[in-house]
Order: structure tokens, then C-alpha cells, then sequence
């Protein structure tokens, strides 16, 4: 790197260099060409009298009035002139009371009218009458043209220096890339970082490397190199990133993916270099490289230059990483959302050594996190249970974490309130769930409004039904781009879901489009995103996870992606017939508690929002009901017998 920083500063500094001393040339030959011609303007001032000496030597008093032809005629008439000064553009008059002027004579139209002849002998001359071939003489826009004319020369030589040095510093930066230290290393510790506790845990190895590398390098062990982070979006990998440098007291380097591309052939090879050099140097040292898919992979397609320059920034990457020695003290993390999409040679022991996967906050984690944040708003002390409000937001990132608490801020300064109150952060979590209202019921007909209330009720009484979570709140007021929404939250974060509760979400799914076939005897195109999410899981189940009538095991993931099309006819057919035994079953279960169908939605189209306790009150009640019927047959049988 060195050669190379100090080959462009020599290259720049002969181009600045021959730039300054053409400048200084130039300079110089102007001031001695205008100090000569002053000078035999001085020498040909002094050889004149009087007035005629004073016009020789500065014009500018003649030029700041004009006169016409006929003025000066009437003067040199009257005698009353005692010189005049004939140049390329103007005449100069001096009068016998020492008033001055200038006429304009462009092309010197007038200036043989100046000549009165030849004298008698004995005459005196009424007036001095001498040729200023070199007066200064500016009127008017010549005084502003001689200005742009010089300043158009000093700029046709600075231009091209400027330009040239300009692109050579713009060149020197790009290959810098802007990769700097932090000016302080960061603040945030492990403890400030909430949740994550399996990734913490991983990375307190790094920790100790940094710290306490002795402990590594005297048993002979190796330290990890790089580190993966691999999670969803707002999951927390930079603030894990900034709190490993922070604990480790160490300095902190974040770039992008698309730091290293470059519009400038050879330049992303030397940001690379660059930054493991600004590393080194200031070890030991953190470099974190966010969105780190935006290197993308080696490839062999023949794509063109752009590609074979993403190759060679991709292979100096791994040139550097290699060096392990030389990298003492200097830490990589990277995090992706799409580990997929990065190079196999940089996943590979030796370059990024551990991927680490950070995961969803769980319920206790949501709660502090929730708590956190919402401590630096003005609250009604008491009013929120952070417990349900973190089981409403299961599967939510801690940035939808944030965003939540700051919307309920939002939600609270509408409604005119002066304090955040749990009602608020209800509407943000379904705001950031769902989608914020969007008036669209205005422009909703009366049928409309029916088959949305009968299509919500069947979601979520076959929710209640079946226990597929806690269904919260039925409503058909529109939100995002939903006519209506059934809000179900799970009770527990899950990772493992068993084939009856894939069947019974299926089912869920189902129940606005066979609510409608119970009541109108037809569905409607309402029921066309609920079809797509139940056919997503139906092919899963049937193709990948053994869930299907005929006890084939065999996944479709295991295929080649050109090989796995041939295959789908046999497991969409599978999948089909998985989902009309659920639309039956399904079907089934409503037209059982088809008066509870009914009432939840004459509720809806009277309040517009059902509460969940209400739906299970129904149940009960109807359940009660059929059970007394079935007593009341058994009664009457027992009689007849």
C-alpha cells in the first residue's frame, strides 16, 4: 500500500507542481509586458506639457462625462478649448476652465474633423491636439469587458490545473473510500444490548481474544478471525457489533456491503487494502461490515468487466483475511440477512470462523425491551401491563419493538391526550401488526359490509374453536389492506409446530370464505390472500414435511431447484386434496355453531368491533344451550322407554 500512496503523491505533486510554475510563468510575463508598457507611458508623458501630459499618462478622469460632436464643435468655436486627446474609441477635451469630457469616436469617425488645417505663419494653435495610441481609455461596458477579458485569461490557464488536480484528489479519496475510526470507542456494553443471549454468549470468546489475546496465543490456540451474524432485519447485529468493540475497549470500524464498489477500475481493491491497513494500524480494532450479502459471490458467467472487478474485490478480501498473523488484534464481523448470497470461500474456518444466528426476542425479553423504551415517554403510572402487551407483539423485532413504543407516543398526541396510556400501545401494535385505519368503510356498500362481517366472524370464531392462539379482537373497520381483520396472537413463541396445528391453521384460514358459503351460498374474492397463505402451507406440509395421506417422505427440498418444478404436479395434487378435507371439516364446524356465526356478525355491523371475550362468551353460552338440548332428548327417551 505504501508504494502505491506514495507513487500518487509523487505523480501529484509534479502535477501540482508544473501547474503552480505555469501559473507563475504566466504571472510574470503579464507584469513585465505591463510594467514595460507603463513605462513608455511614463517616457512619453514626460516628453508632453501641460495638460496633453495628464491624458497621456491617466484617461480615467476624461471618461466619467460625455458629450456630443456638436458640443465640442460649439467649444473649439468659442475658444474655449485648451486640449484634446484623439484615441482608437474617444476624444478627450480639456476647456480653458478645466472642465473634462470625452466624445465618443468609434472607428475614429470624427477625429479628422479635429484637424483645422494648416496655420499661418505667426499663428498660434487655439488648442494642443495630440494622438493617445495608448490611453487607457474605458467607457462605460468597455470598462467591464477589459475585466472579463483578463479574468477569462487567468481562468483558461487555472481551469485545466484545477481540473487535473481535482481529479486526482477525487481519485485518492475514492480510494481511501471513506472508512474511518469512530473518534471514541463505543459506549454500549453486553448488559445495554437486551435479549440475544445465545449470541452474547458466542461471542464472549472474541471478547477474550481481544482482551487477553496472551491466553490464546501461549496454548497455541488460534482466535477466530470473523464473525457471521445472520438474523432478520432489526434483530439487533450492529448494537451487538458496537457492544463487542465497547467491551473489548476496542476501536470501531462500520462499512456497508457496497463499500467496497467503485466506478473506477482497480479502486475497490484498494479500499480494501485501505481499511485492513487503517485496521492494523490502529489495533486493536472491530470492523463491521453490515448488509455484508452486498459482496455477492464469484462467478464464472463471462458477465464483463463489472463482474471480473467483483470478483477481484472478493478475492483481495479473502487475500487479506488470510493473513492471519498480520491481522493480529483486528476482529471482522459481518452480518446478512441472506447468508446464502455470500461467496462459500468466505464462509469457510479460517476467514468468518463462526455464524452466529441472532434470534427474535422472546416474551421476557419484549417486556424489558417494551419497558425500555416506553420509559422515555410520559406514561400513566400503573395504567400498562408490559406482560400483554409483550404477548401481543410475538414475533416482533426490537426496531418494531422501538417503532411501537414511539407510535403509541403518535396514537396518544392525536387523540389530544397529554400521557401514554395502554389503549395507545394496543393501537400501535396493531398498527405495526396490522396496518393504521384507512377510512376505506366510506366508500363500502351495505352487502359489502355484511359478507366482510361474516367473513371476519368465520376467522375468528373458528380461531376460538379450534384454539389456534387468543383471539384479541374481531373488527371489519379496514386496516392496511385488509376490509377487516381477526387479531389472533399465540400465547407462546414457537419453533416446532406439530401437523394438528398446521391442519388447525389451515382450518382458520379457511373460515372467512366458508362463512360466506354458509350464509350467501357463494364466496366472494375477499377469501383470496386467505387462499394463497393455506395453499403456501398446504404444499409445505405435503412436500417437505411428510404431512400427506399417502406416508411419502420424501422432500421436495432435497431436489435441484430445475429439478423440483418437474416434481410439483404430484405434490400440488397432494396439497389440494389436504385442503378440500379441511374446507369440509372446516365447513362442518361452522354450520355446528352457525347461530354463534351469527351473532358475532349483527354485532360487528352494529359496533364495527367485537372484543375476543366476547366471541368465547358466545361459545359458551351456545354450547350450554345445545348441551341442555341434548339432556332435554335424553330426559324425553328416558320417559318413552
Amino acid at each position: 500500500m505504501k508504494p502505491v500512496r506514495n507513487f500518487l503523491r509523487s505523480r501529484v505533486g509534479r502535477f501540482i507542481a508544473y501547474g503552480v510554475t505555469t501559473v507563475a510563468l504566466a504571472a510574470a510575463a503579464g507584469a513585465f509586458i505591463w510594467r514595460h508598457n507603463a513605462t513608455l507611458s511614463q517616457h512619453e508623458a514626460q516628453a508632453l506639457p501641460g495638460v496633453a501630459k495628464e491624458m497621456r499618462a491617466d484617461a480615467a478622469p476624461w471618461t466619467h462625462r460625455e458629450k456630443d460632436v456638436s458640443e465640442l464643435m460649439t467649444d473649439i468655436r468659442a475658444h474655449d478649448v485648451s486640449a484634446i486627446g484623439v484615441s482608437r474609441d474617444a476624444i478627450l477635451v480639456s476647456t480653458q476652465h478645466g472642465e473634462k469630457y470625452y466624445v465618443a469616436d468609434h472607428n475614429g469617425s470624427f477625429s479628422n474633423a479635429l484637424l483645422i488645417g494648416d496655420l499661418k505663419s505667426g499663428a498660434n494653435a487655439p488648442y494642443q491636439l495630440v494622438w493617445l495610441p495608448d490611453a487607457n481609455v474605458q467607457t462605460g461596458m468597455a470598462r467591464w469587458a477589459d475585466n472579463f477579458d483578463r479574468l477569462r485569461d487567468v481562468l483558461s490557464i487555472l481551469l485545466p490545473v484545477l481540473m487535473v488536480g481535482g481529479l486526482l484528489w477525487f481519485m485518492r479519496r475514492e480510494m481511501r473510500g471513506g472508512a474511518q475510526l469512530l473518534t471514541k470507542s463505543p459506549t454500549m456494553r453486553f448488559d445495554d444490548v437486551i435479549g440475544a443471549g445465545e449470541a452474547k454468549a458466542a461471542l464472549t470468546d472474541v471478547r477474550a481474544w481481544l482482551t487477553e489475546p496472551a491466553q490464546f496465543t501461549g496454548m497455541g490456540v488460534r482466535a477466530p478471525c470473523g464473525i457471521l451474524m445472520t438474523g432478520g432485519p432489526g434483530v439487533g447485529k450492529t448494537r451487538l457489533a458496537q457492544a463487542l468493540a465497547g467491551e473489548c475497549g476496542a476501536n470501531f470500524i462500520a462499512i456497508t456491503g457496497s463499500y467496497f464498489s467503485a466506478k473506477y477500475y482497480g479502486v475497490g481493491i484498494q479500499k480494501v487494502k485501505h481499511l485492513f491497513e487503517l485496521a492494523r494500524k490502529n489495533a486493536p480494532t472491530v470492523i463491521f461490515i453490515d448488509e455484508a450479502d452486498g459482496l455477492g459471490k464469484r462467478t464464472d458467467s463471462g458477465g464483463g468487466p463489472v463482474e471480473a472487478e467483483s470478483n477481484r474485490i472478493i478475492n483481495q478480501l479473502l487475500a487479506e483475511m488470510d493473513g492471519f498473523a498480520s491481522n493480529e488484534g483486528v476482529i471482522i464481523v459481518a452480518a446478512t440477512n441472506h447468508p446464502d448470497n455470500l461467496d462459500e470461500a468466505l464462509r469457510r474456518p479460517g476467514r468468518f470462523d463462526r455464524t452466529i444466528q441472532v434470534r427474535l426476542p422472546d416474551i421476557e425479553d419484549r417486556e424489558k425491551i417494551l419497558r425500555f423504551y416506553a420509559a422515555s415517554l410520559k406514561t400513566k403510572s400503573g395504567d400498562i401491563d408490559f406482560t400483554q402487551l409483550a404477548r401481543l407483539t410475538t414475533g416482533l423485532s426490537p426496531a418494531t419493538l422501538a417503532m411501537i413504543a414511539n407510535q403509541a407516543g403518535l396514537v396518544a398526541r392525536k387523540a389530544g391526550e397529554k400521557e401514554v396510556a395502554a389503549g395507545h400501545f394496543v393501537e400501535a401494535i396493531k398498527i405495526a401488526r396490522i396496518g393504521d385505519i384507512n377510512g376505506a368503510e366510506r366508500a363500502l356498500s351495505d352487502d359489502e359490509r355484511t359478507r366482510i362481517a361474516i367473513h371476519e366472524a368465520g376467522h375468528g370464531l373458528v380461531a376460538a374453536l379450534l384454539n389456534t392462539g387468543v383471539l384479541e379482537e374481531v373488527t371489519i373497520l379496514p386496516r392496511g389492506g385488509a376490509l377487516g381483520v381477526a387479531l389472533i396472537t399465540k400465547t407462546q413463541d414457537k419453533h416446532l409446530y406439530r401437523e394438528t396445528e398446521m391442519r388447525n391453521e389451515i382450518q382458520v384460514l379457511l373460515g372467512g370464505r366458508n362463512a360466506e358459503l354458509l350464509m350467501f351460498n357463494e364466496a366472494s374474492s375477499g377469501a383470496a390472500q386467505d387462499l394463497q397463505e393455506a395453499s403456501r402451507i398446504g404444499l409445505d406440509m405435503v412436500s417437505k414435511f411428510g404431512f400427506n395421506t399417502e406416508g411419502n417422505l420424501f422432500s421436495l427440498a432435497a431436489l435441484p431447484q430445475q429439478v423440483a418444478g418437474l416434481q410439483l404436479k404430484t405434490a400440488i395434487a397432494h396439497a389440494n386434496e389436504l385442503l378440500h378435507d379441511l374446507n369440509d371439516a372446516c365447513f362442518s364446524l361452522l354450520k355446528a355453531n352457525e347461530p354463534v356465526l351469527r351473532a358475532i356478525a349483527d354485532q360487528l355491523l352494529e359496533s364495527e368491533t367485537v372484543p375476543g371475550e366476547t366471541v368465547y362468551r358466545l361459545i359458551r353460552e351456545h354450547a350450554a344451550a345445545v348441551k341442555a338440548i341434548v339432556d332435554i332428548d335424553k330426559i324425553d327417551e328416558a320417559l318413552a322407554a
